[in-house]
């Protein structure tokens, strides 16, 4: 099975910003839903069917581009879920470019166009 990733930009200094930006709309919707948050939470918040808040990571390529993907190696993001995930990032609106890719592939390959029909 093919592993794939997500590239995303935005204003973001640091890999610590861009995961701050990539969680906290994710944490400030569980606490808006259960009234608390604790750190073992990131595993049960659900971004999309099958991928949790707490088993994304995220790299920083250069400036401001940053590449999110699974840390966890028995739940690979496959192009569905990378495709959900980038869907959920959009309504957060938290980058402004989000682009689905196989992790294998450059950079300068052609990233998958993963845009959702309405």
């Amino acid at each position: 099975m093919r592993e794939y990733c997500l590239i995303v930009e935005g204003a973001y200094l640091s890999e610590p910003e861009a995961e701050h930006a990539l969680r906290d709309p994710f944490i400030e919707d569980w606490v808006e839903q259960t009234g608390h948050f604790k750190i073992h939470n990131m595993d049960e918040i659900q971004i999309t069917p099958g991928v949790t808040l707490g088993s994304l990571g995220v790299v920083m390529l250069d400036d401001r581009l940053f590449e999110i993907a699974s840390t966890d190696p028995s739940h690979p993001l496959t192009e569905l879920k990378a495709k959900g995930v980038a869907e959920a990032l959009r309504r957060q609106d938290m980058f402004e470019e989000i682009k689905v890719k196989p992790c294998d592939e450059d950079l300068d390959e052609e990233l998958i166009d993963d845009e959702v029909e309405s």
